[in-house]
Order: C-alpha cells, then sequence, then structure tokens
C-alpha cells in the first residue's frame, strides 16, 4: 500500500469516526433537548393552573360567606360584586374585583372571573373577559380557550355552596352557584415561543460545534493507531531489510560453493564457515523475533519464582569480564551487602541485563569504564549499568528501544548487532512490571537503569 493510499484509508476511517461520534452526540442532545423543552413547559404549566387555582380559591373564600341564600341573585350580585358586569344590564369598566382579591400577585389584568347560578347560566362577568365565550357553563373543570385573534386563555370552573344549607325556591341543588376564573396565556405562549427559539437556534450552533469537536477527537483516537501502523510498517521494513542482509550473503555462498572445481576444493571450509555464520545471524533474528512477540503478547507462560538478583549481577560481571578485557574496558561492580530479591524468569533477567552490558562494553572506547550497581530503594530493585562511551545524542535518546533503531548504524554492523537489544530489554522489563530508563549525553556516556519490585 503507497502513502497516498494509506493517508486516504485514515482518512476516510477518521471521518467515519467522526461521524458516528456526531451521530451518536447529535440523538443525545436532541432527545436531551426535547425532555428538557417538555420538562419546562409542564412546569410553567403547572406553575400557571396552580397559580389560577390559588386564585380561585381566594376569590372564592371571599365570595361565599356573601351569598344570598333567597332572593334575586342578580339583585344581589350587583350590591356584592358592583365591578362586575350583570348579564342583561349596561356595562361599565372599575377596578376588578381580582385587583382586589389577589394582593401581591403581578399583571391582575392578566384574569377575568364569571359567576354561573346552579343551573349554569351566566350571572354576571368581568369586562376584559375574552369575546365570545359560551352563555352556559361547562361540564369541565379545566378549559382552554382560543379567541378569533389567536389569543389562548385557561379557566378554571369551581362550585360554590350555600353555608346555611337552604334550598331556592323551587331547587333541590345544594350548591348557590358556579365561580369561573380564566387566565390569559399570552406570556405562557410567548415564553414558550422564546424557548423554542432558542433550542432552534441553539441546536444547530451546538450540532455544529459538536461536529468540529467530533472530528478533532477522532483525529486524537485514530493518532495512536496510525502512529502503530506506521511503526508496523518501519518494522517491516527493518525486519525485510535485515532477513534480506545474510539471506544475500547466504545464497551467494552456496552458488559459489556450487561453482567451485576440483583444484579450488581448499576454500570450500571458508564458504561454509561464512554459511554457518550467516546462517546464526539468521536464527539470531528470528529467534529475537519471537522472543519480542511472546513477550508483548504475554504468551511467556513461564511460572515466576524468586530470584537472587545480588547472584545475578555478581555472575554477569565475571561473564562479562574476559570480554571487557579484551576490549581494554575497566568493569566493575558494586553490589549491596543485603540480599535483593524478585519475582522473575531469570534467564530472561540475564538476558536483558546480558543485552545492556554488551552495548556498554561495545559502544566504549578502549581505556573506558564500565559500572554495573545493585541496590534496594522503596521497594524497588534497581541495577544501574554506566559506561563512559560515545553516549547518545538527544535526538535519538527516545528512539533507542525501537526495534531495529541504530543511533549509529555502522556501529551495529561492526559489533554484529540485529538492532533488537534494547528493545528485548524493555520488554522483558515490561514483563516483569518494571521499567528501564536511560540518561545519556553524546560522547560522555549513558546510564541505563532498571527498576524491578522487589
Amino acid at each position: 500500500m503507497t502513502m497516498r493510499q494509506t493517508h486516504r484509508l485514515f482518512r476516510r476511517s477518521r471521518l467515519q469516526l467522526a461521524l458516528w461520534y456526531s451521530l451518536v452526540m447529535g440523538s443525545i442532545l436532541s432527545l436531551a433537548s426535547l425532555v428538557v423543552y417538555h420538562s419546562i413547559v409542564q412546569a410553567n404549566w403547572a406553575a400557571m393552573e396552580q397559580e389560577v387555582e390559588s386564585i380561585a380559591g381566594t376569590l372564592h373564600d371571599s365570595l361565599e360567606p356573601q351569598l344570598p341564600t333567597t332572593g334575586n341573585p342578580t339583585v344581589v350580585l350587583q350590591q356584592i360584586l358592583p365591578d362586575l358586569c350583570l348579564v342583561g344590564q349596561p356595562c361599565t369598566i372599575t377596578t376588578t374585583l381580582i385587583e382586589r382579591h389577589t394582593t401581591g400577585i403581578s399583571d391582575r389584568a392578566l384574569y377575568y372571573i364569571r359567576l354561573f347560578d346552579h343551573h349554569g347560566q351566566l350571572l354576571a362577568f368581568s369586562p376584559n373577559q375574552p369575546v365570545p365565550l359560551l352563555q352556559t357553563l361547562s361540564s369541565t373543570d379545566w378549559q382552554t380557550i382560543k379567541t378569533a385573534n389567536g389569543v389562548r386563555y385557561r379557566q378554571f370552573t369551581t362550585t360554590l355552596h350555600r353555608l346555611d344549607g337552604h334550598h331556592l325556591a323551587g331547587h333541590s341543588h345544594d350548591s348557590w352557584g358556579y365561580l369561573q376564573i380564566g387566565r390569559t396565556l399570552t406570556t405562557l405562549d410567548a415564553a414558550t415561543v422564546r424557548l423554542q427559539w432558542i433550542l432552534g437556534l441553539g441546536f444547530p450552533l451546538t450540532m455544529l460545534l459538536v461536529v468540529l469537536s467530533s472530528w478533532w477527537l477522532s483525529g486524537l483516537a485514530i493518532q495512536p493507531i496510525y502512529q502503530s501502523y506506521q511503526q508496523q510498517q518501519q518494522f517491516t521494513a527493518n525486519a525485510a531489510h535485515e532477513l534480506r542482509s545474510p539471506l544475500a550473503s547466504l545464497l551467494a555462498t552456496v552458488e559459489a560453493i556450487s561453482r567451485l572445481s576440483l583444484s579450488e576444493q581448499d576454500m570450500l571450509s571458508t564458504m561454509l564457515n561464512t554459511v554457518e555464520r550467516q546462517g546464526r545471524r539468521l536464527s539470531h533474528l528470528i529467534n529475537d523475533l519471537l522472543l519480542l512477540s511472546n513477550l508483548e503478547q504475554n504468551k511467556n507462560s513461564t511460572l515466576f519464582q524468586p530470584c537472587c538478583l545480588n547472584d545475578l549481577v555478581n555472575d554477569l560481571t565475571e561473564e562479562f569480564l574476559e570480554l571487557a578485557i579484551a576490549a581494554d574496558i575497566k568493569l566493575t561492580g558494586t553490589i549491596s551487602e543485603s540480599l535483593i530479591q524478585v519475582l522473575g524468569d531469570e534467564p530472561q533477567l540475564y538476558r536483558l541485563l546480558s543485552n545492556v552490558l554488551t552495548n556498554a562494553i561495545h559502544y566504549t572506547p578502549s581505556g573506558g569504564t564500565v559500572q554495573i550497581s545493585l541496590k534496594q530503594h522503596n521497594h524497588l530493585a534497581l541495577i544501574t549499568v554506566q559506561d563512559s562511551g560515545i553516549g547518545i545524542s538527544a535526538q535519538d535518546l527516545p528512539r533507542i528501544f525501537e526495534r531495529f533503531y541504530r543511533a549509529n548504524s555502522d556501529r551495529s554492523r561492526k559489533t554484529g548487532g540485529t538492532g533488537l537489544g534494547l528493545a528485548i530489554a524493555q520488554a522483558i522489563a515490561h514483563h516483569h512490571q518494571g521499567h528501564i530508563t536511560v540518561k545519556s549525553t553524546s560522547e560522555q556516556g549513558s546510564v541505563f537503569t532498571l527498576h524491578l519490585p522487589c
């Protein structure tokens, strides 16, 4: 797959991920907006009805003790409520009854009242009642009315009882009549429209922000995958390169052997040695790759056992002493007197430290020093390998644990390295719940520290 195809693939994946983010977040926001809208409208509606019922109760308690038991109710109502308009008589607008009976209620012009007899016939009404309204009483307690000009009203009807228990002449009803109070819904409808505008304008803006943030988040989410893919491609290319060199040399040697004449048989031994050397290099490379794969996938089924790091570091120092002397390097070891043990796989830990020590010796010039030390600090075993070698530059330092990465390819070629030593060391450290840190300055040496839980 070419680089352009790779970029196109990841752009398409990012776009799909962003679309899914936007779809899910849009659905959640839509549902949340509907719930909030419904809750606010219902709360306002309930508060309005409670207010109407409260005012109706206040008027009811004021009127009921003064209701006439006999006589013409219209004449009595005109005496009790002179500011109401009586049916069939001229009406003059004065200070409304609601204004005198609803102290503390804002905007008294929102309300109107109507009085009916026990037959449901209209007796009196407020001058500000909506027109037209039925002259007879509705059978339901709550009604929503809409006038010709589109203004809505909500009205509530309650029963007025006679307190003395008498009946009107010729009737057996125990109720005097009915009180009806209404309220305009203009302010409530205006608030609902404002809420609809807020949601209508705010939702697209919010969705735009969701889309932009989804694109940004999808980029963050896919970036590690893209980096992993690039590392995998780089690893594949490096592995192919590392395998191609010994294979090419091996095939060339075999071809040369097949062309040897009888007079050149004395060269056969040298060529076979070359074949063996290249075969071993391939075998080591493949074994290292398999070990890395098993460590990273936790396929190593070896049970951890107590390992004495004192003995391990001692053995390593003795075994590498000959290599250090041959390279004219002073190798010293400083080991804690107290016993330090960790749970782990001793052969793997040996491989880890031998890789670090090998690098330290190979990359330290003649006359240099390599020091290995073991100590315990805060329940951690610390093994430090310090050398006075060529060091690692600042730009190479973050990448030295990558597979096949070489800060200086020439020096690794000379020492026969495959570029997997530090990658294996880091994988083994992680497998043992530890980690490796490195401090280095170019031309001033390096310090590798292994941290393992005791």
